[in-house]
């Protein structure tokens, strides 16, 4: 009982003397002195920002708070899981090739490739946008490159001279048109004649053919019937187009002498390839003959035949050349166009008159020059058309008359078209390009290294 008393005067003793200190703060507080006063109220000047300079800024600038930030951890680079790359695997393709064969046509050879028909006829549509499929001939080659599902991914087909013609098959197809740069080579060489001027070619290793360019140059002076006795000597100068060993095109003449003995007779061909050929005798300059068409082939002579086309004999009143379709055709000598157009089984025809009983005829032209019109002149070795089929004829060949008052006779014989042809006007520069020739073939000749005679330079 005691004891309770005891705390309640405790606790009544603590309220009163809290009641009397807070009576007592508030009636007699003393005033605060002035410099404690203005002390209490001073806050730190703001601290100046430093000055902006170029050099990174390495952390970022932790503004005052009252709670302290949170710094977290440098974050570790991820690993990044690299995939292995696997090499890429293309299909094996398969490759099928073979030359053509007389009478076969492309389809057939891509049929026989494996090729389904919708496929080959776009494979022909792609050759064909750079080669005329008509010209397709034995001797070519094709070589086609599929996949394992046969379509094709390249086909090429080798024609003449080294071109080929290649067709890639992707997305689109691209076609395109290789022609190999080919390094031309001079030769010279020399042949005894004994029976024939083509046996003593072939017997000497020169090309056989330059009989034809021969004859025609030198048919109206030289009868290589009568004439060709034995023993007389031919020296030739002609360049090839070669591709390694491969022969490019024709050979071409440029320099021939055929000595008889008694007369020698010589034959420069110009370097500018016109086809306008000075011939001489005895160093004299006889007359200036242009080739129809450079290069050709003597494909049927004058006189009586068996007819390719109607199967009968009848008489051919010209020469035929076989040649390119496009191949130019030249004036062999000068003279006034008489005619131009088409003429029966002649088909597109040039007619010159060479004085008032000669003309020469150009059958079966593909084109004439535009412009070219009855009445005009013509010198020798102008182009006057281009080698073509049309009329009748079984392919692109040249057919070429020489008529004399309305008669056909052998163009490669007669000698009326000596008297019209063209004389050089300038007989030095002319004899200087013989004798240039000349020299260049017995320095040529000197130095021959095979043993026909025949020199590679």
């Amino acid at each position: 009982m005691k004891l309770r008393y005891l705390a309640v005067g405790i606790v009544t003793a603590g309220s009163v003397s809290a009641t009397a200190l807070a009576l007592s703060g508030t009636w007699t507080r003393d005033p605060v002195p002035p410099g404690l006063a203005e002390a209490a109220l001073w806050t730190p000047e703001a601290m100046p920002m430093p000055a902006s300079t170029e050099a990174p800024v390495l952390a970022p600038t932790l503004a005052r708070s009252d709670v302290a930030p949170m710094v977290s951890p440098p974050a570790l680079p991820s690993a990044v899981v690299v995939a292995p790359s696997l090499p890429r695997v293309e299909p094996s393709l398969r490759t099928w090739a073979r030359e053509i064969a007389a009478g076969e046509t492309l389809d057939a050879v891509l049929a026989e490739a494996g090729l389904d028909a919708p496929v080959r006829a776009e494979v022909a549509l792609a050759l064909a946008a750079e080669f005329d499929l008509r010209r397709l001939r034995p001797g070519h080659a094709l070589s086609v490159i599929t996949t394992p599902e046969g379509s094709p991914r390249r086909v090429v087909l080798e024609v003449d001279d080294g071109v080929r013609i290649e067709a890639v098959f992707g997305v689109q197809v691209a076609t395109r048109v290789v022609a190999p740069d080919p390094e031309t080579v001079h030769l010279a060489g020399e042949a005894r004649i004994e029976s024939s001027v083509f046996a003593a070619l072939d017997a000497g290793g020169i090309p056989a053919r330059f009989a034809v360019d021969l004859a025609q140059m030198l048919g109206g002076a030289v009868d290589f019937r009568r004439d060709l006795t034995g023993g007389e000597t031919l020296r030739l100068m002609w360049r090839e187009a070669r591709i390694g060993d491969d022969i490019v095109g024709q050979p071409d003449l440029t320099f021939a002498a055929l000595d008889l003995g008694d007369t020698l007779f010589e034959i420069v061909w110009p370097e500018d390839g016109s086809g306008r050929a000075t011939i001489y005798r005895d160093g004299v300059v006889l007359r200036v003959f242009a080739q129809p068409v450079e290069g050709a082939r003597l494909s049927s002579v004058f006189g009586r035949r068996t007819h390719p086309v109607y199967g009968d004999v009848r008489m051919h009143t010209g020469v035929d050349f076989a040649a390119a379709r496009g191949t130019p055709v030249y004036a062999t000598a000068p003279g006034r166009v008489s005619f131009v157009g088409s003429r029966g089984g002649y088909g597109r025809v040039v007619e010159i008159a060479h004085g008032s009983e000669t003309t020469t005829l150009y059958a079966h032209l593909s084109a004439v020059p535009d412009g070219l019109a009855q009445g005009d002149r013509v010198a020798a070795g102008d182009l006057i058309g281009s080698v073509g089929a049309t009329g009748t004829a079984t392919g692109p060949n040249l057919h070429y008359e020489v008529r004399v008052n309305g008669r056909p006779t052998d163009p490669l014989s007669d000698d009326r078209l000596a008297e019209a042809a063209e004389r050089v006007a300038d007989d030095g520069a002319a004899l200087a390009r013989l004798g240039d020739a000349r020299a260049r073939l017995e320095e040529r000749l000197a130095s021959a290294l095979a043993p026909n005679t025949n020199e590679r330079l």
